[in-house]
């Protein structure tokens, strides 16, 4: 699990040294920094729409899968539940930078076929890329929303932790279809955040995560009934 191991690292690094910076910056440009990581995920996340969308070979799935997820999420109340959690030990906008964090880190090609690659093939590759990134964007993060953004390195590690421990059993079942759904709600969550972030909306992103379950659940049910 080095691979994993050397990502999760760089994503705890990377908050250190944005938390430290964060101290020495002033107010003004503090805002910049809050306008062009909103900007940024904004963009991230209409990428990953653009360049999946054409792939979907069910169209219909993440208008149904954003609905249901979002609707899910908002009974349990996820958002509030998290925010009043982190309001007693961190910033109170923490969660808004958190869920960008964990969608940025967690939902994409790298960090989810990389711990595959590494179990199956010994393969690290993925994973080194992607802590090359993830370092960056944690510095970016946590010079925005504080030193709480190493949070989001622990969710990593069991995410991928996850996945590498089963790896023989996903490497069936991650079939490309299903990493487009995926990636497409991902998408759709990120820019959300972006958006939440630049003061346009409030999309409650945290509230919409049960989204990404929803594909799962639908090709497990294909797959039994043969649809």
């Amino acid at each position: 699990m080095i691979g994993t191991i050397t990502n999760t690292g760089a994503i705890l690094a990377g908050s250190i040294i944005g938390f430290v910076v964060k101290k020495g910056i002033n107010e003004k440009y503090k805002g910049a920094l809050f306008t062009a990581m909103g900007l940024a995920a904004t963009g991230l996340g209409i990428n990953s729409i653009v360049s999946n969308m054409p792939n979907s070979k069910y169209p219909v799935l993440f208008i149904l899968s954003l609905a249901i997820g979002s609707l899910i999420g908002t009974i349990i109340n996820l958002e509030g539940r998290f925010n009043n959690l982190s309001s007693k030990y961190t910033s109170s906008n923490l969660g808004q930078g958190l869920s960008t964090a964990i969608l940025l880190f967690c939902i994409g090609t790298l960090s989810i076929l990389g711990p595959m690659e590494s179990a199956l093939n010994g393969d690290n590759t993925y994973l080194f890329t992607n802590a090359t990134l993830d370092f960056v964007t944690s510095i970016v993060l946590a010079s925005t929303y504080g030193i709480g953004i190493a949070i989001s390195a622990v969710v990593l590690f069991l995410w991928q932790g996850f996945i590498y421990v089963s790896a023989g059993l996903l490497s069936g079942f991650l079939i490309p279809e299903l990493l487009t759904e995926i990636s497409i709600i991902g998408g759709f969550l990120i820019a959300s955040s972006g958006l939440s972030i630049l003061n346009i909306k409030d999309c409650k992103t945290l509230n919409m995560l049960p989204s990404l379950l929803i594909p799962v659940l639908w090709f497990i049910i294909k797959g039994i009934f043969g649809l």
